[in-house]
């Protein structure tokens, strides 16, 4: 049974992709020099990969190829003999961007398609290792909320003895104060109203006494006296 026709469309994944590049590059160095070969032509190869690695083949000097291919080119075109170095980094940046959003979309559970169990298991161990990451993150958070809500929690439990004791500082200062002022509006036992009425009472007493004592003096003198 003969093999499918291969379409010829750009490979996604990235190890396939470097595989074929090796293996192509190889077979297209191979069909040049049999080409040299076989027809007597002076023949070059010049290949760059995705990253810009220089690949190259030539069947006698490669500087005599190109300074005859720059003399055969009738309208001045030349074929540079190194490439911009800005250009060359675009271009490796430009790998790295897709690189990196190939992975993304593996990581994601898409484009799995023409991964090898090797390159899957290899993709499993990615995730798994990601996932540790994550859950370690997780619980660090929650350890830190925890120990900041048991410091918030000894504070407020701190602040709450302290303001007990200012009250009960305050209504003994309070009943103190009461205490005292009662002392000072007291004389003898007695209040200043009730020191007043009895003040009043004595003096009222003595003179009742005064008067009795004369009115028996009168009497004595009347009845017997001299």
């Amino acid at each position: 049974m003969g093999r499918g026709k291969m379409v010829i469309e750009r490979i996604d994944n990235t190890t396939s992709r470097q595989v074929t590049f090796s293996k192509r590059r190889k077979g297209l160095v191979k069909k040049a020099k049999e080409l040299s070969i076989l027809c007597d032509a002076q023949v070059g190869v010049v290949i760059f990969s995705s990253t810009s690695k220089l690949y190259d083949y030539s069947s006698s000097s490669m500087k005599s190829l190109i300074d005859r291919y720059m003399k055969a080119k009738q309208d001045g075109d030349h074929l540079p003999l190194h490439s911009d170095p800005l250009l060359q980094e675009a271009q490796v940046i430009r790998e790295q961007l897709h690189n990196l959003l190939e992975t993304h979309r593996q990581l994601m559970g898409q484009k799995l398609c023409g991964l090898s169990i090797k390159e899957l298991h290899c993709l499993e161990n990615q995730l798994e290792t990601s996932l540790q990451g994550v859950r370690a993150k997780k619980e660090q958070i929650l350890t830190d909320e925890i120990q900041e809500l048991n410091r918030r929690g000894t504070m407020i439990e701190q602040e709450n003895m302290e303001l007990s004791e200012k009250l009960l500082l305050y209504d003994s200062t309070r009943n103190m104060n009461g205490m005292g002022s009662s002392s000072a509006v007291t004389i003898n036992g007695f209040s200043n109203g009730e020191q007043a009425s009895y003040m009043q009472l004595s003096e009222n007493n003595e003179g009742s006494a005064a008067a009795e004592f004369g009115r028996l003096q009168v009497q004595y003198n009347v009845f017997g006296g001299d």
